[in-house]
């Protein structure tokens, strides 16, 4: 089962680094949970391959301090497409 975990950890680390995706993405694409992907990226990793946890950390930090401007832009989108359903009844 070890090997499995840490093969796992491998593509989840290859996944992010090469597509800059977010846990949340990397989660919905392995069907795994975002807590499975963090442990797996931000403990697994960085004993299996260090070199890749370094490319990992580098995208989560991005994605880390972009994700309140995503949130507002999704809750900016959510308003909006509220307010055409509303004027359109």
């Amino acid at each position: 089962m070890k090997g499995f975990v840490e093969e796992r950890a491998v593509e989840l680390g290859k996944y992010i680094a090469e597509n800059k995706a977010t846990v949340r993405a990397a989660a919905k694409r392995f069907g795994i949970s975002k807590s499975t992907v963090h442990i797996d990226v931000s403990q697994r990793l960085k004993k299996i391959n260090p070199q890749l946890y370094t490319a990992v950390r580098q995208v989560i930090e991005v994605n880390k301090a972009q994700r309140h401007i995503r949130g507002g832009l999704a809750t900016k989108e959510k308003y909006l497409q509220e307010h055409v359903l509303h004027n359109d009844t």
